[in-house]
Formats: C-alpha cells, structure tokens, sequence
C-alpha cells in the first residue's frame, strides 16, 4: 500500500510531484487545457508523477498551495517589459538566442546601443569620452538617461564637462546619418571591448573569493593577511559581503530576494543568523508562511556548521546577483546618506 503524503513530507517532493498535486487538485477541465499547451514528453512525465503519488493529504495540499499563493501574490504588480521578457528569456535560452529573439520583437526602431550605454559605468564611459570631440560628446550624452548622464558629466574633466553642457544648450537638429555612425562607432569601438577596459579592482576580486570560503577557510587566510599585510586584510573586509550585511537591504529587496530563494536552502541559512536578521526575513512574509519556515528550521534539528555556511553562501550570492542585475539595491558598508534639514 502506497505510503500517504503528509505535511511533514512537503519538502521531499519534487517540482514534477507538486505539479501533479497543483493539476490534480485544479480539476480536469483544467487540467485538460493545460495538457493541451504541453509537449508529449512534458505530459508524459507530469502523468507518470501523478500515477505514483499515492494518497496526499489535504494539509500537504493547502501547503503547496500556500506556497503557489505566496510566490503569486509577492510579485506584486505585474509589468511586462522588454527588460523582464529578456530577464525570464535569458533563464531558459542561450545568451544569442535571446539577443536574436529580442531584436525581432524591438524591430528596427527599438532599444539600440543607447540604451545599452544605460548599463556602462559613468567613470569607463567617462574615459572613452574624454578623448572625443566636444560636439560628439554632447550629442552622446543627450542620447541616455539624464541620471547616468549626470554622473557621467560628473566625472568628466571639468573644463570639458562645462564645454559639453555648452555644446548641449546650443545643439541644433542632428542628421540621421551622423547619429548612427556615431552608433556604429560606439557598437564597434567601445560596446565590443567594453570587457577589455573594465579592468576589475584586484581587492574586489578578492573579496569575492573570499565570500566564498567556509568560515574555517576563510578565518585562516584572513588571519594570514592580518599578520602579514593588516591593510590589505582591512580592505578586503570592508569589501566582503556576508550574510549579516543582507540587513543592509530594504524591505523591497528582501522581499525580492525572498522570490528567488529555495525555502528549504533559506531556513538552514536561518538557522545561524543572527535574532535581527532573522526578524528581518520573516516580517516580509506572511504570517503563515513564516510560521512554515519556522517549523521547517525548528525540524532540522542540530545541523553541521559546514551546511549552515554554504545555505548561506547561497543566499548572498542570489543577493549579489540580482544587486548586478539592478533589481535591488544594497547599502554600501559604512556608507551613509546625507541628510538634509
């Protein structure tokens, strides 16, 4: 006799086994429209799943359906844009597929090497520019953003800065003609090596790697730097990116972070973090969610150091991730804003 499916049994399943319960509980009308959207490998492996479930009982059922409602309703309002269909595209295809598919969808008068200047840090622009006319930096310059526009005029040569702004004030009507080869100047030139002048900050790197060693392995070369060189150790602390400083993130990107987590990886995560982080991740979830998480860290038991640190490690590098991606925004350590009175 098939062995029932409980609640306490919820973290064992698959993505294939919830999928059949989330089908078999929709009803078969539905399940028949969505059978229809589906390949005969997908449906064959989602019947095969749903074949071999035995019995689940109805809390193993409100639990997967909580957690449905959960990732649903934290997204919020939906908006669909070149930038998200990219987003989710990118995930499931390669990289020249998406770029291809993504070109037909915009047609010739969509997003153009403009808009990837969006993406390009203000000091590496900065410095390509510095070396072009005046003119060709203004029209440049009234072609993106005015916020990255501004901190590109920011770190400008002054002298040149004032000049460009004056060539922005009295600029005329472009042609077509000089505006695309500047693009195509800018495409070929500057886009294509963009890696090549980026060149990373070696003490970045560094703290980089070093957010990736188990806590053991990372307090025996820290304490190695310390001995040896005290000021590189410093640097490379205040570069780091840990755990603990998730904190630093507002409750927005928690709940961000919170959309692209495995539960299962954050609860062990939770189990060594501090009472502040901790309160900080449950207050951006329901009341019943959290009270899941709760239980799941509470039936762990003890749990290995070693585990706790890499279910960690896990979290901030999702963190990190979607920081690069522009999807949240992470305070710098030590950093503070002026306030104005």
């Amino acid at each position: 006799m098939a062995k029932t499916i409980t609640k306490d049994d919820y973290r064992t399943l698959t993505g294939l086994q919830k999928t059949a319960i989330l089908l078999m509980s929709a009803g078969e009308e539905s399940i028949s429209k969505l059978f229809s959207m589906m390949d005969d490998e997908e449906i064959k492996d989602i019947s095969n799943a749903m074949a071999n479930l035995g019995k689940v009982d109805s809390e193993c059922v409100e639990r997967l359906f909580l957690e449905f409602s959960e990732e649903m309703s934290a997204a919020g309002v939906l908006i669909g844009s070149y930038d998200s269909t990219q987003r989710l595209l990118t995930k499931a295809l390669g990289r020249e597929r998406v770029d291809s598919i993504m070109d037909e969808i915009r047609g010739p008068a969509g997003r153009t090497t403009w808009d990837k200047l969006a993406n390009v840090n203000e000091e590496v622009l900065a410095a390509f520019l510095k070396n072009e006319y005046p003119q060709t930096i203004a029209l440049i310059i009234s072609k993106i953003r005015p916020d990255h526009a501004a901190k590109v005029l920011s770190v400008l040569p002054e002298e040149l800065a004032v000049e460009v702004i004056n060539r922005m004030l009295t600029m005329d009507s472009v042609k077509k003609e000089v505006i695309e080869g500047i693009e195509r100047t800018l495409r070929h030139e500057f886009m294509s090596n963009i890696a090549k002048t980026q060149r990373r900050d070696s003490y970045e790197m560094m703290a980089d790697i070093f957010n990736n060693f188990d806590r053991a392995t990372e307090g025996r070369f820290m304490s190695h730097l310390e001995h040896e060189t005290p000021e590189s150790a410093e640097r490379i602390r205040n570069l780091m990116f840990t755990f603990e400083d998730l904190i630093k993130i507002d409750m927005s990107g928690i709940q961000t972070v919170l959309r692209n987590l495995d539960k299962e990886k954050l609860a062990l995560a939770l189990k060594g973090a501090s009472d502040e982080l901790k309160e900080l991740f449950f207050k951006n979830m329901s009341e019943r969610a959290s009270k899941i998480l709760l239980e799941d860290m509470e039936s762990m038991g003890p749990v290995r150091l070693k585990d706790v640190d890499e279910a960690q490690m896990y979290v901030v590098n999702v963190a990190k991730e979607l920081s690069n991606k522009g999807e949240i925004t992470i305070a710098e350590a030590g950093g503070e804003e002026q306030l104005v009175y």
